[in-house]
């Protein structure tokens, strides 16, 4: 895959603001996410733009491709080009020819608020069609929920400048953390560590997902669509997100704080 220039756009930027404290004013210079318009266009054709943190936007296009199904694996896009626009950034991207043909039978208009789940889906029966089964063997001491709770705080770069991003964090079976991607939108955020993990060639079923954020619907769907096997978050699962990781095979966590965390779907990797 070739990949084009970086894009000038910085992922966070300063601004004036007056900072009000125990009724005093100050003024302060804040440090703001950013977030700005993102095209994905596939042999041409726009597909989806979506509201995202414009850094880390290669690994953000192949997860979010792979993620959507809108191929199979990392090898069938060929090309890779970031161009910046007055109004926002294109990542053209050329797939297969049997990719090509398939995404043209299936074109989807999804226009993506940030942290949006089911923009652009045209009917219910879309919801299931992407619904695919992990089988894992995987197994996860209980004790490295904690531990990768731990170093995720202090690898949260951006939120630690602006407290406006999500975080997505890989890590192994014990609780390590060697990879983690930040956007405003926490399914972007997932979208980047999937594309990163691609690009590295590294397998999907080595470790587990940790993510800063509730465990939606969608973040339980992309999961399952690279085979992702356990899931976890710091907040709540919605029953819906439950009720695919049931049907998925993903073992979803909730609610890790500290020393607790709630097991929803496929306990059974979890020891």
């Amino acid at each position: 895959m070739q990949y084009g220039a970086d894009v000038g756009i910085e992922a966070h930027k300063s601004y004036d603001a007056r900072r009000w404290v125990g009724g005093v004013m100050t003024c302060a210079e804040e440090t703001l996410a950013e977030e700005v318009p993102v095209a994905l266009v596939y042999n041409g054709i726009s597909y989806a733009v979506m509201l995202a943190t414009p850094h880390d936007l290669e690994d953000f296009a192949l997860g979010f491709s792979l993620s959507e199904c809108i191929v199979g694996r990392a090898g069938e896009i060929h090309d890779l080009e970031i161009i910046e626009r007055g109004n926002g950034i294109e990542v053209h991207m050329q797939t297969s020819a049997e990719r090509a043909h398939a995404l043209k039978q299936h074109r989807r208009t999804l226009a993506g608020r940030t942290g949006c789940g089911l923009c652009g889906t045209e009917s219910l029966d879309q919801l299931a069609r992407r619904a695919a089964s992990v089988e894992s063997s995987a197994v996860l001491n209980q004790g490295a929920l904690p531990h990768a709770l731990a170093a995720l705080q202090d690898m949260q770069h951006l939120f630690h400048l602006t407290g406006a991003v999500h975080a997505a964090a890989w890590c192994d079976f014990d609780g390590g953390i060697d990879l983690l991607r930040e956007d405003v939108g926490r399914h972007n955020a997932l979208d980047k560590l999937i594309g990163s993990l691609a690009a590295q060639r590294r397998a999907f079923n080595s470790g587990f997902v940790l993510m800063t954020s509730r465990a939606s619907y969608e973040i339980v769907q992309k999961a399952a669509a690279v085979g992702i096997a356990v899931v976890a978050a710091v907040s709540a699962p919605t029953g819906m997100a439950v009720r695919v990781a049931i049907d998925s095979g993903v073992t979803l966590i909730g609610f890790v704080r500290g020393e607790r965390h709630c097991v929803y779907s496929h306990p059974e990797r979890v020891h």
